[in-house]
């Protein structure tokens, strides 16, 4: 099974599968601009996925938000699974090892973010996000034995760490910074690689389709929340329309509707083409922060993001394989 983690989702595709689409992609032309359409429509819905958070925490408590955002996801891919007659996977097996992948891809990174937003702007949580790819490749070093370091790896893993030091303002001595937000909004990001690891060590060749798989991932991170939720937190006394519009949104759209076109990306023009939109959601992101939620805005935090996302897309450079 081929995995890729874009944002907050982990888009599985089985060997079958992939090997199917390849042979389709191949021989019939590509309609560019219609996948350019759902390429920039995806960067947008998780750009913006960001400030949708920061709106509902103004009206939830932040375990009340990841709740809501997995209904809804999980009833919009609910929905695509029975128009394509798909079912859930089956196997102990096979669900003991989404429960991991849930709590580590959607359960805890949606809560961390969500608490941070809380604290910190959603710029600088969008920004934190792209640290991902710089946590996954550190990790992968450790946990992968197929996944060898390269320079240039290792020097755009060096890269993005400075610039989350200038994001972060280190040579200010991190002044005006909420150290625990920001501290969330990075664990958050170095949970989706743990999570990806894992799937990739213990799922891959696995017969179910990815839209099976993911749909009772998202199942089991729904079921995790509605567990912990009513334990931390309590019902609300009055229900604020425009926060709760918020994470329907963020539900329906940046969880639930992102995944489809993520995978209708990956199977047309493949996942190497389709994870660029990583380098777009703190773009966004921050554009949306500044603009609509009047976020102040330092030379430091674009200037950081930069780097950041200069050394992410070193890090994913692949040697060349030898002939």
């Amino acid at each position: 099974m081929c995995y890729e983690v874009v944002g907050a989702i982990v888009v599985p595709m089985s060997t079958v599968t992939a090997t199917r689409t390849a042979a389709r992609t191949a021989s019939r032309p590509r309609p560019a601009l219609e996948w350019r359409l759902r390429f920039g429509a995806l960067s947008l819905i998780w750009g913006f996925s960001f400030l949708l958070i920061k709106v509902g925490t103004e009206g939830y408590a932040p375990f009340q938000v990841t709740l809501g955002r997995l209904v809804f996801g999980t009833a919009v891919l609910a929905a695509a699974m029975f128009v394509r007659r798909e079912r859930l996977p089956r196997g102990a097996r096979t669900w003991a090892h989404l429960t991991v992948a849930a709590f580590f891809l959607n359960a805890l990174p949606f809560s961390l973010f969500a608490y941070a937003e809380l604290t910190i702007p959603s710029t600088l949580a969008g920004i934190c996000n792209a640290t991902s790819p710089l946590w996954g490749m550190a990790l992968s070093l450790v946990a992968l034995s197929e996944d060898r370091p390269t320079r240039v790896r290792v020097a755009g893993l060096g890269l993005g760490f400075l610039g989350v030091l200038t994001v972060l303002g280190a040579w200010q001595g991190f002044h005006g910074l909420d150290a625990s937000g920001t501290a969330m909004a990075l664990l958050a990001s170095l949970s989706y690689p743990i999570g990806w690891i894992h799937v990739r060590r213990t799922l891959a060749g696995s017969s179910h389709s990815n839209l099976s798989l993911t749909g009772a991932q998202l199942l089991l991170a729904t079921l995790q929340l509605a567990v912990v939720t009513p334990l931390f937190t309590s019902l609300p006394t009055h229900f604020a329309i425009t926060p709760l519009l918020a994470i329907a949104a963020l539900g329906a759209l940046g969880t639930g509707l992102a995944v489809l076109l993520q995978y209708g990306l990956v199977a047309e023009v493949g996942p190497t083409t389709a994870q660029m939109v990583t380098y777009f959601i703190p773009v966004i992101a921050t554009a949306a922060g500044v603009a609509i939620l009047g976020e102040s805005l330092s030379w430091s935090t674009p200037v950081g993001a930069a780097i950041v996302l200069a050394g992410a897309a070193l890090t994913q450079v692949r040697p060349k394989p030898k002939l």
